[in-house]
């Protein structure tokens, strides 16, 4: 199965799932969340024990649009701009036994990328082929139906420039706090009326038309108002959980034309999988971006 999509904290327990307070106080493994296009999926596939290249469309029911060759790339993929990122990771990504995904950053032999909306400035010349910014390594038998599993190793390779900056949490703050809002979260949610999975998609439209129109949530605004001050406080606990988050990435970013930290971050364990973002800067740029 592909890399299924990484859910906000606060939108998870608008059904009850109450599970990313327990992601808070547990050992994580964090990653950053780097802002690339498009998703490359490469590796031996485990059915035919060759090397490929593709998207995530090499994850296919009917069609699955595994790349094997040029003449593969060019029949299953009529863009040009994306034939010519497949087949530049088809020369110079390298083979292995595992099966890889990772956001492609630009070709090598510059500094400034601007693969999607944020644009980062590496230290030094990217030197090689290719930049791709690696997430996640599949297991298992059939391709279709892979499991996906965060990357903890580092990759490296003559010709690729992999971009895989280390994340933590500082021990700065207090523990307290941060136990003492979970806690709320938990007393609070015994008063609230959760949502079925069709109300949750329809309050996750609403919730971000707010962050779309740059408007502040208000619980009273909505008839489920104590689940959506649920919500509010789920955020808040995320937001200052941030404040404690340090990596050591070796680029700056630029959101437009101002400077700023990073997109977020990636944390997982099994207590789940989810993406740690300041909505109001990075949804809200990305909602209302004019992408060519």
């Amino acid at each position: 199965m592909p890399l299924t999509h990484i859910e906000h904290p606060e939108d998870t327990i608008l059904t009850g799932d109450l599970s990313v307070l327990n992601a808070f106080t547990t050992d994580n493994n964090y990653s950053v969340k780097i802002d690339g296009s498009p998703a490359i999926v490469w590796g031996t596939h485990p059915e035919t024990g060759k090397f490929f290249v593709g998207t995530k469309s090499v994850f296919n029911k009917r069609i699955p649009k595994v790349n094997y060759t040029v003449e593969d790339i060019e029949r299953n993929h009529p863009d040009f701009e994306l034939q010519s990122i497949l087949i530049r990771c088809l020369n110079f990504l390298p083979h292995t036994d595992k099966v890889y995904q990772g956001d492609f950053i630009g070709f090598g032999g510059y500094r400034d990328y601007k693969p999607n909306a944020i644009s980062y400035t590496l230290a030094d010349v990217a030197e090689g082929g290719i930049v791709v910014a690696p997430h996640t390594v599949y297991a298992g038998e059939i391709l279709k139906t892979m499991t996906p599993y965060p990357l903890r190793e580092k990759l490296e390779y003559e010709g690729v420039t992999f971009i895989q900056p280390d994340a933590w949490v500082s021990q700065l703050g207090s523990d307290r706090d941060l136990g003492q809002m979970i806690a709320f979260a938990r007393q609070m949610s015994t008063l609230c009326e959760f949502a079925t999975e069709t109300e949750a998609r329809q309050l996750k439209q609403d919730l971000n038309a707010y962050i779309k129109d740059g408007d502040e949530v208000v619980a009273e605004e909505f008839a489920n108002y104590n689940l959506i001050r649920l919500w509010l406080l789920v955020k808040e606990i995320k937001e200052q959980f941030m404040l404690r988050m340090r990596d050591n990435a070796d680029y700056e970013c630029f959101l437009g034309e101002e400077y700023i930290s990073g997109e977020g971050y990636v944390m997982n364990s099994s207590a789940g999988t989810y993406k740690l973002v300041l909505r109001e800067v990075f949804s809200r740029y990305n909602f209302n971006i004019i992408r060519s």
